[in-house]
């Protein structure tokens, strides 16, 4: 069934009973072409591409939940490109691109957004690299503007400009950037997996990676085993543990990155705002909860809940940033396990296991680069060669010599 106003409005005068099933339930078969572990946004977008770009079809994604049920859902839902090294503004901004077309691409509404983000500085050298940040985005295409101090002011009067310490010199703008509705993105990159005949096979948890002379010939799972050509990994914080299922040690540690909402409001934040004096970013949801997260809690888990250190540094970050947050009401908070790497950037690569491949690393990054993961995983796995935006993405960079240190702050993943 394709979507449209006429389908609604026909839908809405036979009392909404033709619905069909967004997708299908079927059972597993006894092997595919690729498996894809990891229900997630990168492991549906990578079925959805394989099918749609490369016509690869006897596809399974295996999820251990829910669809949706991991970081896809658990994010604070930002999509931007305003990164600064070659190895990541080009991949951010094809991400880009694919956002602004993605609804009419798999004709699923997932309420994108651009309403623009705004990272903002407080010092003279807070300003001069985000004037580095955005000439470099500048040069590959990307859209950005140095805002002074009073051209934010009349953007976000609500903030606290004349903060003892931190005062708001200014921000670096990307008009492109803004939000997404994190679980229809999942919805519909899995409908339209769906779709094209791929096996979205829920509640069926990886066990074991089973290996014949040096290759991949399947997986066990809590369904029985399931055999493959190509097993392709997909699946966030526990991209670890699965790994050493397949014998390989990765360079990526597992940390909780916590996000919150707040009560309803009335519209007041109409952009994306990051605090340059904290790890803070916030924007408003559609139905008017203010949406934040900071830092990561820097402690390794795969558990999908936080500490409380964090709560309370998060909420300073934010009352620091915006006085008025302290008159209301926090509802919820979730937790995500990111995936960190050695140097804050992603790994899209084959691994040294012939037909095993690899997409994990995303640290704060993982939703917005849903598109684009997507696609070059696809590409990846489809035609065994690297596509040309994640060619610095390699999982060999580390022992090369050649991280992509985004961050700036060395080999230790909690600090990126």
């Amino acid at each position: 069934m394709r979507y449209s106003a006429l389908s609604i409005l026909k839908q809405a005068f036979t009392g909404n009973r033709d619905w069909q099933p967004v997708w299908r339930a079927p059972e597993p078969k006894q092997h595919y072409d690729v498996i894809i572990v990891g229900g997630g946004g990168h492991g549906l977008s990578t079925a959805y591409y394989l099918a749609k770009e490369f016509g690869i079809t006897n596809v399974a994604v295996i999820e251990k939940g829910y669809l949706g049920s991991g970081n896809v859902g658990r994010n604070t839902t930002i999509i931007r490109s305003n990164y600064l090294l070659p190895g990541n503004e080009p991949f951010y901004e094809f991400s880009m691109q694919l956002w602004e077309g993605l609804e009419q691409d798999f004709n699923y509404n997932a309420m994108v957004s651009q309403r623009g983000i705004v990272n903002l500085f407080h010092t003279d050298g807070q300003r001069d690299a985000a004037a580095r940040r955005g000439n470099a985005m500048r040069i590959h295409g990307v859209d950005a503007e140095l805002l002074d101090r009073e051209q934010v002011k009349r953007l976000m009067p609500y903030l606290n400009f004349d903060h003892a310490r931190f005062p708001i010199l200014g921000g670096l703008l990307q008009r492109r950037g803004g939000t997404a509705r994190h679980d229809a993105v999942a919805w519909g990159y899995a409908r339209g997996a769906d779709s094209r005949g791929v096996d979205l096979i829920q509640q069926c948890e990886v066990t074991g990676i089973r290996r014949e002379g040096g290759r991949v010939v399947g997986v066990e799972t809590t369904r029985g085993f399931i055999g493959c050509n190509k097993l392709a990994l997909a699946a966030a914080g526990n991209t670890s543990t699965l790994g050493r299922m397949a014998g390989l040690d990765l360079p990526i540690e597992s940390h909780v990155l916590q996000a919150f909402v707040t009560e309803g409001l009335k519209p007041v934040i109409d952009n994306v705002i990051t605090y340059g004096a904290g790890h803070f970013y916030i924007s408003q949801s559609d139905k008017g909860g203010l949406v934040f997260g900071a830092d990561i809690d820097y402690y390794s888990s795969y558990a999908q809940r936080g500490n409380l250190a964090t709560v309370e540094h998060t909420l300073e970050d934010g009352v620091s940033l915006i006085p008025g947050l302290s008159r209301v009401r926090v509802l919820r908070a979730w937790g995500g396990v990111m995936d960190m790497s050695m140097d804050g950037s992603p790994i899209i690569d084959k691994t040294p296991i012939d037909n095993l491949y690899l997409n994990c690393g995303w640290c704060y990054g993982g939703f917005k680069a849903t598109p684009a993961s997507g696609f070059c995983f696809a590409h990846l796995i489809a035609r065994n060669e690297t596509h040309h935006v994640s060619r610095l993405l390699r999982l060999d960079r580390f022992e090369r010599g050649f991280p992509i240190d985004e961050g700036g702050k060395g080999p230790q993943p909690n600090l990126h």
